[in-house]
């Protein structure tokens, strides 16, 4: 199977109807790429759900240690990790029912694209997710 990256509309559909985002690889340091773009996520509207084995709480959020161990639903979950450890991450979203997973700029995995389209999920790859919602949803998702 090819990936075909969705159009803006339906990226855009896509973060409109996301409220609840699994952030595999956020990092506690602000520094980080990861930590900033879920920092804009959150203060857009988004639930962020630190996915990290390594911190407790990361934007006054309770870490998990891998998406598994979340105990509610998530609509999304957005991948900071290479393109080669993204594969087990799309079993993990699919196994937990996730309705799309999200690879960041220069992230592209065909393994992820397969895994996506057999459990229904919504991909998107290679593309930055804060980046989209400042041009998609410039008020934000919750703005009228």
């Amino acid at each position: 199977m090819s990936y075909v990256m969705p159009s803006r509309e339906e990226i855009k559909a896509l973060l409109e109807r996301t409220n609840t985002i699994a952030v595999v690889g956020l990092s506690d340091n602000p520094e980080r790429t990861s930590h900033m773009v879920s920092k804009a996520m959150q203060a857009k509207g988004y639930r962020i759900v630190p996915v990290n084995p390594n911190a407790d709480r990361i934007l006054g959020e309770t870490c998990y240690p891998s998406l598994s161990d979340i105990p509610f639903p998530v609509d999304m979950v957005n991948v900071f990790r290479r393109s080669e450890h993204c594969p087990p991450v799309a079993e993990e979203a699919a196994a937990i029912g996730a309705k799309s997973i999200w690879l960041q700029l220069g992230i592209y995995s065909d393994e992820v694209a397969d895994t996506a389209a057999r459990a229904g999920m919504d991909v998107v790859m290679d593309r930055c997710i804060k980046v989209e919602d400042s041009i998609l949803l410039p008020k934000g998702k919750f703005s009228s």
